[in-house]
């Protein structure tokens, strides 16, 4: 945007344009002219509202113009390099790995974990998730990590597939474990809104490829909702399934128009798209413009999508929710999609106020693939959730509060997630209050703890699963109808397609005509960028206290007040009209079935299988109880000590970094992985039996000595958040009476030896991950950090 389009306001020292009526000129006959004045200032600045209201969607315009002749790159306000490029694959694809360049503020360390950030391909472009600075790839060079994007371009290559796109991420992720051969762990990975389920699938069937996971705002339970307030996900139903979109890529001559993704979108929220966006513009004419045109950049870029592509995603996803029960196949029928596959945590981050994938669509798959806590700890599996209480879809990538609290505190915890114990948790983001003991321990500007959660918990979150039902119907019925319109109709609609015709209908799509209409190629936009800057000159703003001001304000909070009733009322009919289609006996006898609840259709062999491989991660467990050192025990000690049931704090666990860095270069040290292994190998042992893991502490560690050091090191750990007491307490001098110190009769103060503890720590989050056990008999080769590693674990 040139200087001259400027939505800026010359003049003023602040910026914002001041207003110039007063009635003090006329004195004592200023009640008489209270009105007249006020309707004649309030009818110039309406006006001129008018006029820059017209100017900025001109600009708009003109945006969109200029970003399809640049062929619509990624929206990134950083600079970036492409590294690989999908399309020259043997089996090409639309996409391609960038590299982040970091600002010249804010150098990365290669030595650091990488983050990769995956965008959404739901009818927008690329960028979303670093279109600002305060962004999730923003926050990722803040804290000195080399950064990747994976992007991708208008137009599909031919005969491209979700399967072929799946395989070209593998080979990106490749590249940036390439890359950084001595980063502490695997690429911590982000995957926005629709790419998130594409990521899951890259994670099931590419476990060792990726490290922590991120799913932000994605959909996985496309089923679920809460009833009387999700209503998109009855729109399978209520248009009869997946063949709507065959057709309209039919019509596109093979290409699906994401217009028609955007458009779904829009509709959720009537009062916002044809009201509330531009009366907010309208109404801040002066000031909104900058932050308006940044979005609509984004907003305004639509993408393609191949028929096969969007065939997979309605038939396997949104209709037919085939992800969560296994019944996702490779083309060639050999790989199976199981989310369970999985070794890396799962990060789910949700919001109370995200209308599009409410928390039960981005959680419910929990207790899809496990039905039992004991299920998913056997699984070995690690899933922390956040909820947001009251951000919208789109908040959740785009907001600048939400990118410096949520996703800054849960980028500094991810060392900590990646250690976490088998199991579910939910992550709790919290201010810091005053008086806040080892505040010098806390990275982040809030505290971060992870509260342990069972499938119980997400279950409840849920006003049931009944209503689920009647889609199993839906499916059905939507495999009839897409049958025959790829027997009957299909053929004929293609035939009578071609490119011209499917790129002039994209042309006159609502989404691309307001936005062409209003540029400068139309000669009725010329005067508009004529005056504008007149008006500017000349802007005389209403006063505040205008009495029209304040009817016009109340007008639009009227209109959209009506607009959310008439949304209200729809949405209501909508789950009406489903509940009494699909929930018919009637239905369900046409197409052969019965309503049911989904089932998981794993096979006999299967459940065999991980049930035997949970036996034998237990008898693992078993027998590693007397075996190990200084470094087990330790470990193990904290897990006895500590309460089941507590929150895992990050305190504690930077508490091990500053224990690392007490001890001299060139110990033994453990990576991240081999920490990581550490724990949960020790945590299953006190789980599986609790006494005789404490009864074989003295047999780990046989020097006395080094029995003070370790409990000193532990009660320093155990302390760090608040004073032993209650059972935490009486396990903690249990463990001092086995192992013979005289803890068990000092109470929760031990005599600080004259050496420094010598315990086990482990380097995260910024540098290598490791774990040091004293005495001589540690012999393990130890590198020294590269670079600036900063705190160490």
């Amino acid at each position: 945007m040139s200087a001259s389009e400027s939505t800026g306001t010359p003049g003023t020292q602040s910026g914002q344009p001041q207003s110039t009526g007063s009635l003090a000129q006329f004195g004592a006959f200023a009640p008489f002219f209270a009105w007249p004045w006020a309707a004649v200032e309030y009818g110039v600045d309406a006006w001129q509202r008018s006029i820059l209201l017209q100017d900025i969607l001109r600009q708009r315009g003109n945006e969109s113009t200029e970003h399809e002749r640049e062929g619509m790159p990624p929206v990134l306000v950083f600079e970036h390099e492409m590294l690989a490029d999908a399309r020259t694959l043997p089996e090409p694809v639309n996409y391609a790995l960038l590299r982040i360049i970091p600002p010249a503020d804010m150098p990365t360390d290669p030595a650091k974990r990488p983050f990769v950030v995956i965008d959404p391909r739901a009818g927008h472009g690329p960028g979303i998730g670093g279109f600002k600075a305060d962004s999730e790839i923003g926050i990722a060079l803040r804290t000195g990590h080399p950064c990747y994007f994976i992007t991708f371009f208008r137009d599909p290559c031919p005969g491209q597939t979700i399967e072929a796109v799946a395989r070209a991420e593998a080979g990106f992720m490749k590249i940036v474990n390439e890359r950084h051969p001595d980063a502490p762990g695997k690429p911590f990975v982000v995957g926005n809104c629709q790419a998130g389920w594409a990521l899951m699938i890259l994670a099931a069937v590419a476990p060792d490829a990726v490290g922590p996971l991120l799913v932000a705002g994605a959909p996985l339970s496309y089923w679920a909702g809460v009833r009387g307030t999700n209503p998109m996900r009855y729109s399978g139903g209520l248009l009869g399934g997946s063949w709507l979109a065959s057709l309209t890529a039919d019509l596109g001559n093979g290409r699906f128009d994401g217009a028609w993704l955007v458009q779904n979108f829009e509709q959720l929220n009537p009062s916002n798209t044809l009201w509330g966006k531009l009366y907010n513009v309208y109404a801040k004419a002066d000031t909104e413009g900058p932050r308006f045109l940044e979005f609509e950049r984004w907003w305004g870029g639509h993408f393609l999508m191949n028929r096969a592509e969007i065939d997979w995603i309605v038939q396997n996803l949104f209709v037919g929710n085939r992800l969560t029960a296994g019944q996702v196949r490779s083309a060639d029928g050999k790989t199976v999609v199981d989310l369970r596959n999985i070794r890396s945590p799962i990060v789910v981050f949700a919001s109370w106020g995200d209308n599009i994938t409410p928390p039960q669509q981005a959680l419910n798959w929990i207790p899809d693939l496990y039905a039992t806590d004991e299920e998913l700890v056997a699984n070995d599996q690690v899933i922390v959730y956040c909820l947001h209480p009251t951000v919208g879809h789109l908040g959740i990538f785009v907001s600048a509060g939400v990118a410096n609290r949520e996703h800054s505190e849960l980028f500094c915890a991810l060392d900590l997630i990646d250690v976490l114990p088998p199991g579910l948790y939910e992550a709790k983001i919290e201010d810091i209050a005053p008086g806040t003991p080892h505040r010098d321990l806390i990275e982040g500007r809030y505290l971060v703890r992870f509260e342990r959660r069972k499938i119980a918990d997400i279950l409840a979150l849920d006003d049931g699963r009944e209503d689920e039902r009647p889609f199993e119907v839906v499916r059905r019925i939507s495999e009839v109808n897409q049958h025959l319109y790829d027997t009957f109709a299909s053929p004929m609609v293609r035939a009578s397609t071609t490119e011209l015709t499917a790129e002039a209908a994209r042309s006159v799509h609502p989404s691309r005509l307001e936005r062409s209409l209003a540029t400068d190629n139309n000669p009725w936009m010329a005067w508009v960028r004529a005056l504008a800057p007149m008006v500017r000159e000349h802007r005389q703003p209403v006063a505040q206290d205008n009495p029209l001001l304040a009817m016009e304000r109340a007008v639009s909070a009227q209109i959209i007040s009506a607009l959310d009733q008439y949304r209200d009322t729809r949405d209501a009919w909508y789950e009406l009209v489903f509940e009494t289609l699909y929930q018919s006996p009637m239905m369900a006898a046409l197409v052969g079935m019965q309503a049911q609840a989904p089932v998981n259709l794993e096979s006999p062999v299967t459940v065999q299988l991980r049930k035997e491989l949970a036996q034998r991660r237990l008898s693992d467990a078993q027998a590693a109880t007397e075996q190990g050192g200084m470094r087990e025990a330790f470990v193990r000690i904290l897990a006895y000590v500590a309460d089941a049931g507590a929150a895992i704090e990050e305190r504690p666990f930077n508490l091990l970094r500053q224990m690392a860095r007490e001890q001299p270069e060139g110990r033994g040290r453990l990576t991240l992985a081999e920490f990581k292994s550490l724990v949960r190998q020790q945590t299953s042992i006190v789980q599986l039996d609790r006494q005789r893991a404490l009864r074989a502490l003295p047999q780990l560690v046989p020097d006395h000595d080094e029995r003070r050091r370790l409990m000193v090191a532990a009660h320093r750990v155990l302390t760090v958040i608040a004073p032993l007491e209650g059972e935490r307490l009486t396990r903690y001098r249990e463990v001092a009476e086995v192992l013979g110190t005289d803890h068990a009769h000092g109470g929760a103060q031990p005599i600080e030896p004259a050496v420094a503890p010598k315990a086990p720590a482990a380097k995260t989050g910024n540098g290598r991950a490791r774990v040091t056990r004293p005495g001589a008999n540690n012999t393990q080769a130890a590198g020294k950090p590269r670079g600036n590693p900063g705190p160490r674990t």
